[in-house]
């Protein structure tokens, strides 16, 4: 019998049979992705759907080539379009993309730099304890420390009563108005902020300058307290503190890990080149550093109204530790569905 009117060797219905029930699974789970997003599949199912993805291109192609009916076609297009746009394309709104970040990309920055943050506490932790033995020992030492503008008085020659004063509690305090408040926050802000950039920024230096400048934070605090402490005024002066230190210190650390991270990366690159393994770093880096500018506007607040307005010590060492208690719950509980 002549080939030519032989049953055709590939037709549309032996096509659609071999591969239809891939077509079929395909599109449930686009359906179910489009309805209930990523959550309503499983793990096996996201895996199965650039499997599918590419063989409905495949039968594309085929049909394409082989000039099957024009419904097939049709059919395999939109089916095909309708994969890239959900499989491939960007389905994630800002809001949703905002809550990501907040919800987990963040918090997992800090948490994978959490070495170099606890290396950086350290230091601001030994400059603390080195300015405050020195000048406990011998006064004098404290004028190498802070500089005059930044001491505004509060130095080893003024009074207690001065001093007190100058926590918020005493007369000094009274005869400061609220309205410059919001201007006095601002001004740590923007000053905080400058550092912990500066902090992050030189970190590329190997990290040498980063831990440099941690150290000088500790420094100036260190001397201070021991100001205070010489006076008697030692727990006013921590709660005064207190207050907005356990979100500024912890935000000056994770500055200080972000930069840190990049440094190491440098230094000790790994199997990868250093541009490579830094830019690694910086990505990670950069989400911490979003993270502490919004810490630092936070401390600010505390600091320009909270630390002005509350002059109770007791209260300022509470709502400190509160603060202290809610960042690390934020950071290092884990939680479902966290990002690296």
């Amino acid at each position: 019998m002549p080939r030519a009117l032989d049953a055709p060797s590939f037709s549309t219905s032996r096509f659609r049979a071999e591969r239809e029930g891939d077509w079929i699974a395909f599109d449930r789970l686009l359906t179910r992705l489009e309805k209930k997003g990523a959550k309503g599949l499983s793990s096996e199912e996201l895996l199965q759907l650039p499997v599918l993805y590419r063989a409905t291109l495949s039968s594309l192609s085929i049909a394409r080539a082989t000039s099957l009916d024009k419904a097939l076609l049709d059919h395999l297009e939109a089916l095909s379009i309708r994969g890239y746009f959900l499989v491939y394309g960007v389905r994630e709104s800002r809001w949703s993309r905002l809550r990501r970040f907040f919800l987990y990309d963040w918090p997992a920055a800090v948490r994978a730099v959490w070495k170099e943050t606890v290396v950086i506490a350290l230091i601001i932790l030994l400059g603390a304890l080195t300015s405050y033995s020195l000048v406990s020992s011998n006064p004098e030492w404290y004028y190498n420390f802070v500089d005059e503008g930044m001491a505004s008085g509060r130095d080893p020659r003024a009074s207690a009563e001065y001093l007190q004063s100058t926590l918020g509690q005493g007369e000094a305090a009274a005869g400061k108005g609220e309205s410059g408040l919001h201007i006095f926050a601002t001004y740590l802000f923007t000053h905080n902020s400058r550092v912990s950039i500066l902090s992050f920024a030189l970190g590329f230096a190997f990290g040498v300058p980063t831990m440099m400048l941690e150290f000088y934070q500790g420094i100036g605090l260190g001397a201070m307290m021991a100001v205070f402490s010489a006076k008697g005024l030692g727990v006013d002066f921590g709660g005064w503190l207190f207050i907005h230190g356990t979100t500024e210190l912890f935000a000056a650390a994770l500055a200080g890990a972000a930069g840190l991270r990049i440094g190491a990366a440098v230094v000790f690159p790994g199997a990868r080149g250093r541009l490579e393994a830094a830019a690694a770093a910086g990505r990670t880096a950069g989400k911490v550093m979003i993270g502490v500018i919004l810490m630092l506007l936070a401390a600010g607040l505390l600091e320009g109204f909270g630390r002005q307005l509350i002059t109770d010590t007791m209260l300022r060492y509470a709502i400190g530790t509160l603060m202290l208690l809610l960042w690390l719950a934020y950071y290092y509980i884990p939680r479902r569905g966290d990002a690296a």
